[in-house]
């Protein structure tokens, strides 16, 4: 094993670098400082940044382990450099490692919910959850005191309880008590002699006191006092009752004292103990016994069960009863037949015009049975009895007791995530949520925004001994919520799931944890961490990144932010064009120097040599085509109501946490996805959409993924792959051996390399690290077996054509029109440096959007269509935002409808109208701020984005 020799030298110096588009670039670049990559869309920044650098000193770090850790870690292969110099220990932080696991929060990903957990766990204060009394500890010293506050002449017993609610006879307690001296005991609430007790009736739950002592309130007992309830504390494990009696015996009436945690209204504890385990909601000691720590559970809700209003139970209004047709099934008819028969109403009267009390009788059933009658093949009337259970019971039963993964997806479209009733989603016990500090329970405070948080931390009054015992933690706390702060994440709380975070979220959260870890000497590499981030906190992170460079580390930051650029100490350049055309350094050096590079197409535009024009002219809106979204009121939205113009190109702008992908994503998509395309999805709340009737479709085209392994690419995904191996099966070559189009799919067995079952890599587990994928041995990434690669189309076979980037293979088959309109599409929307068959698992989610996107521009528009894009210029360069720019435009031309969320001012500007939402984010947004042109926008006081556009549109 050589390892290159790591020099003292203040510069990270690359030589030789060919990974992917690479081509054998040298680089140097100072350490310490913040160096920003920028280039086109696919110059092969990631590659050198993120596939070269630090990949390399990942490697590095595994070889210097023991071979004994290795071993689980298997064999990372070295990437395709000669060598690099000056390589500090490196730390990833790209967007693709987002946790989705439903416990993890913002609070546990940053660990601030572990200090919460010590800090409640340390000063907390419990009280009883259900009277809301404070529990205390007791002294003995404590407990004697406030007996001896009793009046004088009061008579009263110290007992001790030994059994409680439990079954059998106890003889050998009773004689063992005896044994010791005592002679009397309290029995089931009776007082017993001890010498004459009898065995007790082992089947029935008992309870067994012993009476400790007998006396009267006056000033000289103290010392026997003290003597007896040391004793009864010992006998009942720190717990005694005082049973105090009146002069005629007639009444009773106890006090529980304890040295434990107890209620002064003697209500039961779960909790002995306070530990910091006590608050963590994935342990069972504090989880809640309904959600098991979740904090939601799925409910059937009522407006996924019922269809339009206007039709009847006869015509299919109940979802789940009725055929795909809008009919009830026969046997829901007998039984609905029944319900109206006994409740007096008709089965074709409209939904909407039956009683209330009709309604809720269909859906949550009654207290009554009904009659079900109907004919066998004979015509021989039957009927019987039954139960009515309601709609709502048996959605919710039957997505119990399937077993069938379509019957349970089926059944889970009727149900909507609500928050745990038990806990109300803090995912907590009761108990645990009655321990206070500042009069706040730990969810309380999770709840806050992070803004809130701090502020919570900073004005926190606590005595003496508490400030001692809490000082250290709260530090750490306020650091941490400072960090989250400076990376503009002040709307999130602590209790938001991790699993709801966007990537550029997910990704300054790890940021502002890197921060806090305090390391120095690091390479931290970034990928476009203003991803999300509206421009009035962009300066907030560039100063976080700049504070993270003063701490002693170095930064690599690929990014397309003419700000992040502005501030970095060093530029990297990579071009000049994409793909097979890129992989070369057009410049390194200072942000002056890159102004003066003709050959920097990024330099063009950050000089004002060439720019993104304003539209000269915006589309008319036409007031009487809108799709009118009211009583919005999903997460932070406050019952706001936006019209979205139909034919025009929206942009949707705010803040980040303002509520743009509560309103877009989760109201709009999601209600129209449901009324045009048949989906099954949960809407946000909202109270209703008018104007759907004047379209035909909703597309949403998102970050996600096309496909999660190796087999997933641009070819199948768009299915030019089907194109391209019917005509390779069409060549005379495979028509003489017998191919079918079949041989030449990698899925399936014939045609593909059975060693790696078609995929062309092997997965090597990493266990605690992501797994790796290295080429198979046999087929060295080709996919498929020697016969099939035999195979040819102009001297190309099926391997060599999935190699081809996009551009080159829309060239090669421009001839074959069913091959070649796929291809353009995707080289319009800038993917042509992509290759055709590159897995879907090296996609960026802006590669991955702009080939979904290029998918729907392939299919027949009649131009009624709505096409929701959430930030699609994320991972562009300037010069991929002016092309993506126009395919956007060019679907509104034939008549769709587009509307983006974005931050990117170069897109706000050039559309039609902008909806803006704020003013802050998290509970401080949720507010339309501004509506129209981006020129009446501009004009807006309330509007961050109006500020800032102004700017744009005036240079």
């Amino acid at each position: 094993m050589s390892i290159t020799p790591v020099t003292n030298s203040d510069k990270l110096v690359v030589k030789g670098a060919r990974v992917h588009n690479l081509k054998n670039l040298n680089l140097e670049i100072p350490r310490d400082s913040m160096v920003v990559f920028t280039g086109l869309s696919g110059s092969g920044k990631s590659s050198l940044a993120f596939d070269t650098i630090f990949a390399e000193g990942q490697r590095r770090y595994i070889e210097s382990l023991s071979s004994y850790a290795r071993q689980f870690l298997g064999q990372v292969d070295r990437p395709d450099v000669d060598f690099i110099e000056g390589l500090s220990p490196a730390v990833s932080i790209d967007q693709k490692s987002t946790n989705r696991n439903p416990r993890s929060t913002v609070g546990t990903i940053t660990e601030i919910h572990d200090y919460l957990r010590l800090l409640w766990a340390r000063i907390g204060i419990p009280y009883c959850a259900d009277c809301g009394e404070r529990i205390v500890k007791q002294t003995p010293q404590q407990i004697v005191d406030q007996i001896l506050e009793f009046e004088d002449g009061t008579r009263f017993q110290i007992l001790a309880q030994l059994v409680d609610q439990k079954k059998g006879e106890f003889v050998d307690l009773f004689k063992d008590l005896v044994s010791q001296g005592y002679a009397r005991a309290v029995v089931d609430g009776e007082v017993i002699q001890l010498a004459d007790a009898k065995p007790l009736k082992k089947t029935f739950k008992h309870d067994i006191s012993v009476v400790v002592d007998r006396l009267v309130s006056k000033k000289d007992i103290v010392g026997r006092l003290t003597d007896s309830v040391e004793t009864a504390l010992k006998l009942a494990g720190g717990r005694i009752i005082i049973d105090l009696i009146d002069e005629k015996r007639a009444a009773k009436k106890l006090r529980v004292f304890s040295e434990r945690m107890s209620c002064p209204n003697e209500h039961p504890l779960a909790i002995s103990e306070i530990e910091p385990r006590t608050f963590s909601f994935n342990a069972p000691f504090g989880a809640c016994q309904e959600c098991g720590g979740l904090g939601t559970k799925m409910s059937a809700d009522v407006d996924l069960v019922i269809g339009d209003p206007d039709d009847s139970i006869a015509d299919g209004v109940l979802l789940p009863w009725s055929t795909p047709q809008g009919k009830i099934y026969p046997y829901m008819t007998r039984m609905m037949t029944g319900l109206a028969t006994e409740l007096k109403f008709k089965l074709s009267t409209p939904w909407s015009k039956l009683p209330e009390e009709i309604q809720q009788a269909v859906l949550f059933g009654n207290n009554f049975d009904v009659q079900v009658k109907w004919k066998n093949k004979y015509g021989r009337e039957l009927r019987y009895t039954t139960g009515f259970e309601g709609v709502i019971a048996y959605v919710e039963r039957k997505l119990l007791e399937t077993e069938s993964d379509y019957a349970r997806a089926k059944w889970a479209g009727y149900h909507r995530e609500v928050d745990c009733p038990a806990c109300d989603g803090s995912r907590l016990r009761p108990e645990v949520l009655a321990i206070k500090v500042a009069d706040s329970s730990i969810a309380d405070v999770a709840k806050l925004s992070l803004a809130d948080c701090f502020a919570f931390f900073e004005k926190i009054k606590l005595d003496s001994r508490d400030v001692k015992i809490a000082a250290q933690v709260l530090r750490e706390i306020k650091a941490r919520l400072e960090f989250l702060l400076a990376v503009g994440l002040d709307y999130l709380s602590l209790d938001r799931a991790a699993a709801t975070l966007s990537g550029g979220e997910a990704q300054r959260i790890r940021l502002a944890t890197q921060i806090g870890s305090g390391l120095t000497g690091v390479l931290y590499v970034l990928d476009e961490p203003s991803i999300g981030l509206h421009q009035r906190d962009n300066r907030r992170l560039i100063e976080t990144l700049l504070k993270l460079r003063d701490l002693g580390n170095t930064l690599i930051v690929v990014e397309h932010d003419e700000d992040t650029i502005k501030a970095s100490d060093w530029i990297v350049d990579i071009g000049p064009g994409a793909g097979v055309h890129g992989g070369e350094v057009v410049h390194s050096g200072t942000y002056k120097d890159l102004l003066k590079n003709k050959a920097s197409v990024t330099g063009a535009f950050l000089s004002g040599k060439q720019n993104i024009e304003t539209p000269t002219a915006r589309r008319p809106v036409d007031a009487k085509r809108v799709v009118k979204v009211i009583g919005a009121r999903e997460n932070n939205l406050k019952n706001i109501d936006v019209e979205f113009p139909l034919g025009v190109f929206t942009a949707v702008t705010g803040v980040s946490g303002s509520g743009k992908s509560s309103l877009v994503n989760d109201i709009l998509y999601e209600t129209l996805a449901n009324r045009l395309n048949g989906a099954k999805g949960v809407a946000g709340k909202h109270k209703r959409i008018d104007g759907i009737d004047q379209l035909d479709k909703v597309v949403h085209v998102d970050q996600a993924p096309i496909g999660r392994t190796p087999r997933s690419n641009p070819a199948t995904y768009t299915g030019v792959f089907d194109h391209i191996r019917k005509l390779f099966a069409d060549t005379s070559e495979s028509k003489a051996r017998g191919y079918q189009q079949g041989r030449f799919s990698f899925n399936v067995k014939g045609g593909r390399c059975e060693s790696c079952s078609g995929d062309g890599t092997l997965k090597i587990e990493m266990n605690f690290l992501p797994d790796v994928y290295v080429a198979c041995e046999v087929c060295h990434g080709a996919r498929y077996n020697r016969e099939t690669l035999q195979v040819k189309y102009k001297n190309k076979n099926i391997a060599e054509i999935l190699e081809m980037p996009i551009a080159e293979a829309a060239e090669f088959f421009a001839p074959i029109n069913s091959i070649a309109r796929y291809l353009e599409t995707l080289v319009e929307v800038g993917l042509g440096y992509v290759r055709l068959g590159q897995s879907a698992t090296t996609l960026s989610g802006g590669e991955a959007q702009r080939v979904k996107l290029a998918t729907e521009l392939q299919r027949r528009s009649y131009g009624r269509s709505i096409y929701v894009l959430d930030e699609p210029t994320t991972g562009l360069h300037f010069e991929d935002v002016r092309k993506l720019l126009l395919v956007l435009n060019g679907l509104v031309e034939k008549g769709n409808t587009v509307i983006v969320i974005e931050h990117n001012l170069d897109v706000i500007k050039c559309a039609d109208w902008v909806i803006d939402l704020g003013p802050e984010g998290g509970a401080g947004g949720g507010e339309v701020l501004a509506i129209g042109t981006p020129e009446q926008v501009a004009k807006s006081a309330k509007s961050f984005t109006g500020k800032f556009l102004k700017e744009t549109l005036a240079s």
